[in-house]
């Protein structure tokens, strides 16, 4: 039986907390095997765990925030939109990127776009 769209939202509920707050290996957790990320759209799909924990790695210790803005969720696809606010020093970046994520049956990712460009990043 497919995911159901309350267990998809939860999921990504989940994730913006852990792209938050979280460790890589919690994130890397919300993934199925052998799924994918490309972040941002246009760069080489990370294809392996190992690939996606380093990446992921990046957001370790940093200070941030996250909050979900909107969400689309279609059979086991879902688009949405969040903010990730991020302070290093005296500097606030801000950027709310739009992802795309698939799901299986057991609502865990499996693959992940992130559409943004460093052009949408805010800084203050």
């Amino acid at each position: 039986m497919a995911a159901s769209r309350e267990q998809i939202l939860e999921v990504i509920e989940r994730y913006i907390d852990r792209v938050a707050h979280g460790t890589a290996d919690e994130i890397v957790a919300l993934y199925a095997e052998g799924a994918t990320v490309e972040d941002p759209v246009g760069t080489e799909p990370l294809t392996t765990r190992a690939q996606i924990t380093t990446f992921y790695s990046q957001l370790d210790g940093l200070e941030q925030e996250g909050r979900l803005l909107t969400a689309k969720i279609a059979g086991s696809e879902a688009a949405f939109s969040f903010e990730l606010v991020t302070i290093a020093g005296d500097q606030k970046y801000t950027l709310a990127p739009i992802d795309v994520m698939t799901f299986d049956d057991e609502a865990r990712i499996t693959s992940m776009r992130a559409f943004w460009a460093g052009e949408d990043m805010q800084v203050s």
